[in-house]
Formats: C-alpha cells, sequence, structure tokens
C-alpha cells in the first residue's frame, strides 16, 4: 500500500476513535474501517501525548488530584468517552450470570445498569488516584505510555478471537478480524512509545507493560467463555482495564 493510502487510513482511525476534525475525504470505501484499526494505538499516542502535556501543565499550577483529573478529563472530552461506554456495556452484560444471547441484547442496550456504573466508577478513581500519586514527570510519561499500550493489548484481540455480532453494528467494519501482518502494525505502534522512552522508568514502564498483557490474556479468556469472541464494547472494555492496570502497576514500581 502507498505511503498516501496508509495517511489516508489512520484519518480514517483518527476520525472513528476521536473528535478531532479530519479532513472530509472526497471518496470513501468502508473496507478503509477494516484497515484502518492496526492505527488504534498511533491515536492512543496522541490521545496519551494531549494528556501528558495537559497533566504536566496543570502540574505546575495546581494539587495533584486537580491535574489528574483535568488530564482524564482531556482524554475523556478527545474519545467522547467511546471507550468508557465500552466498559459500561460490557459489566453491565458480563457482570451478571446470563446466557450468551442475553448478554448481547444488554451490551445493545444504551441504558446504564448498576454493574456498569460501578465499573466506571471504580475505573476512574483508581486511575484518578494512580495518577495523582505519581510527579509531573513521570505522571505525564505513564500517560504517553498509557494510551498506546492499552490501545495495543484491546486491538490485539481482534487477531485472535472471532468478532460475534452478526447485525449491522457500527463497530462492525472497525472490529473485523485482523491479519497477521495488521497485528504487527498494532503491536509496534503499542510497543515503540515505551522502546524509545521507557529508558526514564524501566521498570515502572515494563511493570506497565506486563500489566496492559495481562489484562488482555484475562479478557482473551473471559470473552472466549462467556461470548465465543468479541464485541466493539469489549474492545473498549479491554482498552479502559488495560490502562487502569497499566497506571497501577507503574506506580507500584515507581513509587
Amino acid at each position: 500500500m502507498s505511503l498516501a493510502h496508509q495517511w489516508r487510513l489512520f484519518q480514517v482511525a483518527l476520525q472513528y476513535f476521536t473528535r478531532l476534525p479530519v479532513p472530509a475525504m472526497a471518496e470513501f470505501d468502508p473496507a478503509w474501517l477494516t484497515h484502518s484499526a492496526r492505527y488504534f494505538p498511533l491515536v492512543g499516542w496522541l490521545v496519551g501525548a494531549a494528556c501528558a502535556g495537559v497533566f504536566w501543565v496543570a502540574s505546575g499550577t495546581f494539587e495533584p488530584a486537580i491535574a489528574a483529573g483535568l488530564a482524564l478529563a482531556t482524554g475523556v472530552l478527545l474519545t467522547g468517552a467511546f471507550h468508557e461506554d465500552g466498559l459500561a456495556d460490557t459489566c453491565d452484560a458480563l457482570g451478571g450470570r446470563v446466557e450468551r444471547e442475553r448478554a448481547l441484547e444488554i451490551m445493545r442496550d444504551s441504558r446504564i445498569g448498576s454493574y456498569g456504573s460501578l465499573a466506571l466508577l471504580l475505573n476512574t478513581g483508581l486511575r484518578w488516584a494512580a495518577l495523582a500519586s505519581l510527579g509531573a514527570g513521570l505522571g505525564a510519561l505513564a500517560l504517553f505510555l498509557m494510551h498506546p499500550a492499552a490501545r495495543g493489548g484491546a486491538a490485539s484481540l481482534m487477531a485472535r478471537l472471532d468478532y460475534v455480532r452478526l447485525d449491522d453494528s457500527k463497530a462492525k467494519p472497525v472490529a473485523a478480524p485482523q491479519s497477521a501482518e495488521a497485528l504487527r502494525w498494532m503491536l509496534g505502534f503499542a510497543a515503540l512509545p515505551a522502546a524509545l522512552l521507557g529508558w526514564i522508568a524501566p521498570l515502572a514502564t515494563l511493570a506497565g507493560l506486563l500489566a496492559v498483557a495481562a489484562v488482555h490474556g484475562v479478557c482473551r479468556r473471559w470473552y472466549r467463555r462467556r461470548l465465543g469472541g468479541y464485541t466493539g464494547d469489549a474492545l473498549g472494555a479491554c482498552e479502559q482495564l488495560g490502562e487502569t492496570a497499566f497506571l497501577l502497576a507503574f506506580v507500584a514500581v515507581a513509587a
């Protein structure tokens, strides 16, 4: 594929996964959504850089808890709480003991239940507290590394499991099964920031990456057992849990 086409695929990923403005395209092929998934972790570079910048600047003016809140709010604004929504829907669907078809029906429901509410509260609270415990430098580093790593852990599920939605879900094209080549792109973009900047806090960075890998493994087994595969919401849940796991592991080693 040409470089121009790769740039087009990245723009498609940016448009799908964030609220950042993207120039209008003269033409569009639905297959581009499927191929753009390889750039999901690269989108995390931009989101992570924005959150890291806000945390760094805010830490010079506000208390750590406020700086952490502003950084997390930046991520929510940039993504439109896209992945948080997936976490809530997945926990509502899989939190109770229901059959596979009923779980998929719950995921389609836009209403949020007790499992989803608690998942959002606990997941956001843990990230907030963990980030607030880090100084400006390490906190900014953790945010920049966390976003692509967590997205890589979630996106790589698409190469390991089957997509289980048979309807016309809006996530179906971008969440379609990925090739081995696409998986290499995903993992490369996910790991490159850590390879370039991990030397600043090597053990904490390694701990964060291992935590994301552990979340990927747990989610893969969980989704296979309960759903027989994954959905777009399930990917969002894995991404959010990956972020939290990365931050907690990073703090545990860096503190």
